[in-house]
């Protein structure tokens, strides 16, 4: 439940799980630690980003995808 809209506008409300080794997962948690920023706020970071500089043209992320297209 959304208590003000700003709240709202920021709510996460999906997860996104990837493998990598162990040492770059630890590497990349004190890379993090070291700037006092949380890993998940600089992996949204990342990926605002990379969409941003990689537009897809014309995609409608909420039409259903069809197969045989």
């Amino acid at each position: 439940m959304c208590i003000h809209w700003l709240h709202c506008a920021t709510m996460k409300d999906v997860g996104l799980r990837i493998r990598v080794q162990r040492e770059l997962r630890e590497q990349f948690l004190d890379a993090c630690k070291a700037q006092d920023k949380p890993a998940a706020q600089v992996l949204r970071e990342f990926m605002w980003e990379y969409v941003a500089s990689n537009p897809v043209a014309d995609v409608d992320l909420e039409a259903p995808i069809r197969k045989n297209d």
